[in-house]
């Protein structure tokens, strides 16, 4: 394991001070082209040496005809040529100095024999020049808090706490809007591709050591290093989670895997065991694996797997709780302390039993914060699911009917929303040690939901997410528990 985030090769490739772009021009609808555009419109406040045999100029940076020419050995160059000119392209940034390098192009071992040997050439002419790469046949990276994202698709959202290592560069670059309306973002997202000289187990390493990642999720074809991989994966997760999503354990997907980047998978079964011995969570579909990212990134560990659901209506509680009970979570009984606090705030028509279902609420602010302070207190409860129904239409209504003019509605009503969500969000200081998770079926984009998320509390579109989410965390803290008690005592 590297001590340190600098010691890693990856280091200067996800935070460079200069890159020198090979394959951007004044046609637009070229890769290359493309992937500058979105360097620029994100902000990076780097130097950017596009390098053109015939434009003087491209997308408003001065160009240069060789990587000789530049006035700097850049920290990083990001290839996007013709499969047949990368090795000597490679080999002109060698002789330059530059010692980092993203192998955008595609065309090597993935493709068959003749471009296996094209790969084989491409690696030692990086050994030849000490040149650490990502790739060939990759995205590169994303690093939204530097600015850096020399992906096809324009960042969306801030930067956020999770860390992506994956085998295919779609994932790193279609999932900036995913995340954001999900309430997350990418701390560093890594492509890998062909991992011709810098593999998944090097990634892992950078993102065990990222201050900024608080949950690291890979996408895995294929694995190389088995040995290396459990070794890392193992310090990693004993102070940080791992969500995996492995695709080559079928048929389908073993040969997908060998046609997309030439991994070689093996059976399910292995690294389902090998996930298992070192302490990484198993995800099953990529939903999943954003999904106890989301989790393992914004609660703290939960005492136990007693659940307290609030609902405003049977069905939603009704599945909630049948979603709980599937996932091995309880939902144990409500003390007669807690009934008689909750007595004064609630109708007749609630039920106290748990699910605690409040029927018609009056939503006053207090409630978004006197009722599941109430549950939170609850001695036999070691967390609260919340099911979230305020939509911006029911409280115009109500607006309108107080007699509020027309003109102020819009505003009176995101202030009564940002009231009822703040009313919320500071039970999280206040219960520091019981997790609050929420689920809704409207729109993870309404104001006060919207709200939740951006101040760190997990919502999900439905009940059935929340609970596999929370199984999750209860998952990855109970094998944390076993590999520290398998450890072997130090003399």
């Amino acid at each position: 394991m590297i001590r340190s985030i600098e010691e890693s090769p990856l280091y200067p490739i996800v935070n460079p001070k200069s890159i020198a772009f090979f394959g951007a021009s004044n046609t637009f609808m070229r890769m290359g082209s493309i992937m500058l555009s979105s360097v620029q419109a994100l902000g990076y406040e780097g130097r950017i040496y596009p390098i053109h045999l015939t434009e003087k100029e491209v997308r408003g940076c001065k160009t240069y005809s060789s990587i000789m020419d530049l006035p700097e050995a850049p920290d990083l160059a990001i290839i996007v040529l013709p499969t047949e000119i990368v090795c000597q392209t490679m080999e002109d940034c060698g002789k330059k100095g530059v010692k980092h390098a993203i192998v955008v192009s595609g065309g090597f071992r993935e493709t068959g024999p003749e471009g296996g040997k094209m790969q084989q050439d491409l690696e030692s002419i990086a050994v030849k020049y000490g040149i650490r790469f990502l790739g060939p046949n990759c995205l590169g990276v994303a690093n939204p808090h530097i600015k850096l994202n020399p992906t096809p698709l324009k960042a969306e959202g801030p930067p956020g706490f999770v860390g992506l290592a994956s085998q295919s560069g779609s994932f790193i670059t279609q999932m900036f809007d995913y995340l954001h309306r999900q309430g997350m973002g990418f701390s560093t997202a890594l492509s890998v591709g062909n991992e011709a000289n810098i593999d998944i187990v090097d990634c892992m390493e950078y993102l065990g050591a990222c201050p900024n990642t608080k949950v690291i999720t890979l996408y895995i074809e294929g694995i190389t290093r088995g040995k290396k991989f459990i070794e890392t994966a193992k310090a990693i997760t004993a102070h940080k989670p791992i969500v995996a999503l492995y695709a080559g354990g079928s048929e389908a997907g073993k040969n997908a895997s060998r046609s997309h980047t030439g991994s070689m998978s093996g059976p399910n079964e292995i690294y389902q065991g090998v996930f298992r011995q070192c302490g990484i969570i198993r995800a099953q579909t990529l939903t999943e694996l954003f999904d106890y990212a989301l989790a393992l990134g914004t609660i703290r560990r939960p005492r136990g797997n007693r659940v307290i659901i609030q609902t405003h209506s049977g069905g939603p509680g009704a599945t909630a709780a049948d979603a709980c009970g599937r996932a091995g979570l309880m939902l144990p009984p409500l003390s007669m302390e807690t009934v008689e606090k909750l007595k004064p705030l609630i109708p007749k028509t609630a039920s106290t039993a748990n699910p605690v279902d409040m029927t018609f609420s009056k939503n006053h602010a207090d409630d978004f914060f006197n009722i599941p302070d109430i549950l939170l207190h609850e001695k036999n409860a070691d967390m609260l699911l919340a099911y979230f129904l305020t939509p911006s239409i029911f409280i115009e209504r109500i607006l309108k009917e107080m007699g509020v003019p027309a003109e102020s509605i819009p505003a009176e009503r995101d202030k009564m929303i940002v009231q009822y969500a703040d009313a919320f969000c500071s039970l999280k200081k206040r219960h520091p040690d019981k997790p609050i998770i929420g689920f809704t079926y409207r729109s993870l984009q309404e104001k006060m939901v919207r709200h939740l998320l951006d101040q760190g509390i997990p919502v999900y579109q439905d009940p059935e997410r929340a609970a596999r989410s929370i199984a999750a965390v209860l998952q990855y803290y109970k094998m944390q528990d076993d590999i520290t008690k398998e450890a072997p005592c130090n003399p």
